[in-house]
């Protein structure tokens, strides 16, 4: 499913979009500052101040997230299907550091702090 030709847009160069609908149909996007590959099936993303976003998953697992190639700016879409959430181990981690890195370059520090990596399964990638 994600390919190599993918895997640039999954560095966090750029901020990639969450869409996520509440079981009523309401939508929700919001912009995130990471979306990180697991392996060819599955991305994380970094749970910060999503509350609408994690109540929508909550009632409606399923979201659309854009992401953007940082030397093409072809952006891709991704079905995905929320499958569990980490709040420690090594996946955790990786993603705590790089979002410690990303907040010291933007004058964020102190301000983002990972409170999940929600891991789903990516069903599809159009472009």
């Amino acid at each position: 499913m994600i390919k190599e030709i993918h895997l640039p847009s999954l560095q966090g160069m750029f901020p990639s979009w969450i869409t996520s609908c509440s079981k009523d149909g309401e939508p929700n996007t919001t912009v995130i500052s990471q979306i990180w590959y697991v392996d060819e099936k599955h991305v994380a993303l970094s749970f910060q101040f999503f509350n609408k976003t994690k109540k929508n998953i909550s009632e409606n697992p399923y979201a659309y997230a854009t992401i953007s190639d940082p030397s093409t700016l072809k952006q891709y879409n991704l079905e995905l299907k929320f499958d569990h959430a980490e709040t420690e181990g090594d996946l955790f981690e990786e993603m705590d550091m790089k979002l410690q890195a990303i907040a010291s370059m933007t004058g964020m520090t102190g301000i983002f702090k990972l409170q999940a990596a929600d891991v789903y399964e990516v069903l599809s990638i159009t472009d």
